[in-house]
C-alpha cells in the first residue's frame, strides 16, 4: 500500500479537488490510502472561531458562517444537484461544531480548540471522498481518529503506538482507495486531539508505519524539497535527493516542507518519502531516503519568523550551572515554550524560543524573581546548513546580529 498526503493549497477550491482526481489518475490509485488536510486556509479560520468563541462570543456564528459559506461554494462547483447526499453531510458536521460550543463547559483553550478547529479535515475529506466516488473513484471514507489513538495533551498530542497499531491493521482495508484526515487523533474519552500544526505529514507517515506502506507521497505546491522558502528566499533550487538524518536536521531548524515528526516513524521502517508537485505529478520531485547524499550538496536556508530571544545573566554574577538550567528548562516547559537555540558562557545563558502557546509573560514573571533578563521579540532565527562564507555574509548584509553560532555543518543566526 502507498500513502498519498494532500495539504489544504492541493484542495483549496473545486479545481483543486478535481486536480486530485487528475493526480489519483496519472498515478494510480490501486492499494492507496489518502491523507487530506483541511481546505485552503480553514485551520486558520477556525482557529478564529475558538478565539472568539472565548473573547467575544457574539461574534463566533458571523466567522463560523463565513467558513461554511466557504465549503458551500466549493460543493456549488462540484456537485450541480443541489440535493445530493454530500449537502447533508456536510451541514452535519457543521451542526456538531455548533452543538460543541453551545453545550460546552470547559474552560481550557487547548480542549476547546482540538474540539473545533478539527472539523476542518472532517469537512475536506467528505466533500473529496463523496467527489471521488461521483467520478467513478469508488473509496472508502475512514475516520482518523478511531485509527490514531493519543494521549490527552491538546494540540500536541503524543501518540500510543501500541493501540494505533491494533486500530489501523483493523479497520484499514487495504484493498480500496481510502481516505482519511491528516492532523486529528483520539484519546482514551474519544475526544479529538490534533497533533501539532502542520500534522498531517505526520499523519501519513503514522499511518504507513503502522501498514508497512511501500512509500509515502506529500503533494505539495512546490516542486519538491527546495534548499530555501520561496516565500522567503528569492532564488531556490531543488534537492532531488536527502537522506532521512539530512530531512530531519533541516525539519529540525524549520524547514516547513516536511513536519519535523514526519521522518522518525518512516525511518524506523526505512520507508521513502517523496516530495512532488500536485501540479505536474510526473515530475521527479524529491526522494528522502537511507543513506543517501545530499544532491545537489549546495548551502540550505531556513527562516523561523516572530521568536524570542531571551539573555539571561545571574543577579550576583555567579555561575549558571546545571542547577540553574535545569530550573529555567522546566519553566520552559511548564509554559510550554520550545527552545530552539542555547548559547551559554559562565554568567550568561542565551537561548532562542518560539512562543507559539503564548506562555511567555508569566514565565518572564518568574526568571525575573532569580536573574537578570534581557528579552527581545520578533527577532528572526535564521539556520544555514552547508554553509560556505558566501551564503553567511548573504544573511549577515543589512542585519543586526544579536547571536551567531557556528557549528561544522550548521550556522545559526538571531537577527533583528
Amino acid at each position: 500500500m502507498r500513502v498519498f498526503k494532500f495539504g489544504g493549497a492541493s484542495v483549496k477550491d473545486a479545481d483543486g479537488v478535481k486536480n486530485v482526481v487528475n493526480v489519483l489518475n496519472q498515478m494510480g490509485h490501486k492499494d492507496t490510502l489518502v491523507v487530506i488536510s483541511a481546505m485552503g486556509k480553514t485551520t486558520n479560520a477556525m482557529e478564529k472561531v475558538v478565539e472568539a468563541y472565548f473573547k467575544d462570543k457574539d461574534a463566533v456564528v458571523g466567522i463560523l458562517q463565513e467558513v461554511m459559506d466557504y465549503h458551500d461554494g466549493i460543493l456549488g462547483d462540484l456537485f450541480k444537484n443541489p440535493s445530493h447526499p454530500v449537502y447533508a453531510r456536510v451541514k452535519l458536521l457543521f451542526e456538531e461544531v455548533k452543538g460543541f460550543l453551545t453545550w460546552n463547559k470547559s474552560p481550557k483553550y487547548a480542549f476547546v480548540y482540538d474540539q473545533v478547529v478539527g472539523y476542518g479535515e472532517l469537512v475536506s475529506t467528505t466533500i473529496v471522498s463523496e467527489y471521488l466516488n461521483e467520478v467513478g473513484l469508488s473509496n472508502a471514507w475512514l475516520d482518523v481518529r478511531t485509527l490514531i489513538k493519543t494521549d490527552n495533551n491538546y494540540r500536541d498530542a503524543q501518540i500510543n503506538w501500541e493501540r494505533t497499531q491494533d486500530e489501523v491493521s483493523a479497520k484499514v482495508d487495504m484493498s480500496k482507495l481510502n481516505i482519511t484526515q491528516g492532523f486529528l487523533g483520539s484519546d482514551d474519552n474519544n475526544f479529538t486531539t490534533t497533533l501539532g500544526r502542520e500534522g498531517s505529514d505526520y499523519t501519513a507517515a503514522i499511518l504507513a508505519y503502522c501498514l508497512n506502506a511501500e512509500s509515502v507521497t506529500i503533494w505539495k505546491d512546490v516542486p519538491g524539497v527546495l534548499n530555501a522558502d520561496p516565500r522567503n528566499f528569492k532564488e531556490t533550487q531543488l534537492l532531488e535527493q536527502i537522506s532521512y538524518r539530512e530531512a530531519i536536521e533541516l525539519a529540525f531548524y524549520g524547514a516547513s516542507v516536511i513536519h519535523p515528526k514526519t521522518l522518525q516513524p518512516l525511518q524506523r521502517k526505512e520507508i521513502p518519502l517523496h516530495v512532488k508537485s500536485f501540479v505536474k505529478p510526473s515530475d521527479k520531485g524529491t526522494t528522502v531516503g537511507k543513506g543517501v547524499n545530499i544532491v545537489p550538496k549546495i548551502p540550505c536556508f531556513i527562516v523561523k519568523k516572530d521568536q524570542v530571544l531571551l539573555k539571561l545573566s545571574s543577579l550576583d554574577f555567579s555561575f549558571i550551572v546545571e542547577n540553574n538550567i535545569s530550573e529555567i528548562f522546566k519553566l520552559f516547559h511548564d509554559h510550554r515554550l520550545k527552545v530552539d537555540l542555547i548559547q551559554n558562557s559562565a554568567i550568561s545563558f542565551s537561548v532562542c524560543l518560539d512562543n507559539k502557546f503564548n506562555g511567555l509573560q508569566p514565565m518572564l514573571d518568574e526568571l525575573k524573581r532569580k536573574f537578570k533578563v534581557v528579552c527581545h521579540e520578533d527577532v528572526s532565527l535564521y539556520t544555514i546548513r552547508h554553509f560556505d562564507d558566501a551564503a553567511v555574509k548573504s544573511l549577515q548584509n543589512g542585519k543586526s546580529v544579536l547571536v551567531e553560532q557556528r557549528g561544522k555543518e550548521t550556522v545559526q543566526l538571531v537577527v533583528k
